[in-house]
């Protein structure tokens, strides 16, 4: 099986906003809680507190952080904005320093548990997973890709790159498959 199976499409839309987040998806991802406007508190200006929202709010959501967390679609903006009743959601330009953006990753993965991928145990956890789905349906491996991403964002693991997610399931895939050819084959016996 080839490694890169998704569509150019696919790969553009992996890990970004490719539309604007329904108000469901708002209300699931950007909805914060007491603990989370105590982490926002702790920021002095507007820019800041909104700029560390949507990205949390992003993670959430896609379970990525943005190269540039100010590349978000205007509902987003408009809603969080909202919700910390910020006047001027426009603030959001000023949030612009490298620094910051990273600092706020940095806590936003420490205050709610955001692993990395490459930890050998999340790693292990996905493949195993994976493995499993491969082998008990007979799913597309750009299928599995889907469901591998919406598996890693439900279990605050940071997803990966796209093309380091389609060679693992394209791993998987070719690996169950031979599997299954493997037991095919030992099941005849000398007259069939």
């Amino acid at each position: 099986m080839p490694v890169e199976f998704l569509t150019e499409d696919q790969q553009r839309r992996y890990g970004c906003y490719t539309e604007e987040p329904s108000p469901l998806q708002l209300a699931r991802s950007f909805h914060f809680d007491d603990r989370d406007h105590q982490l926002m508190a702790r920021r002095q200006s507007d820019h800041t507190r909104l700029g560390l929202a949507i990205q949390l709010g992003t993670v959430r959501c896609l379970g990525t952080f943005l190269p540039n967390p100010t590349h978000v679609p205007a509902n987003v903006v408009t809603y969080v904005a909202n919700q910390l009743g910020l006047d001027d959601p426009t603030c959001l330009e000023h949030y612009h320093a490298r620094d910051t953006h990273g600092e706020h990753t940095t806590q936003i993965q420490q205050a709610y548990g955001y692993r990395d991928f490459h930890d050998p145990r999340e790693g292990f956890r996905l493949l195993r997973w994976l493995y499993s789905r491969a082998w008990l349906s007979a799913e597309r491996p750009s299928v599995l890709c889907d469901f591998a991403t919406a598996r890693l964002v439900e279990s605050t693991v940071l997803l990966p790159g796209v093309t380091t997610l389609e060679r693992l399931v394209a791993r998987v895939h070719d690996r169950s498959a031979a599997r299954l050819w493997h037991l095919l084959a030992q099941r005849p016996n000398a007259d069939q």
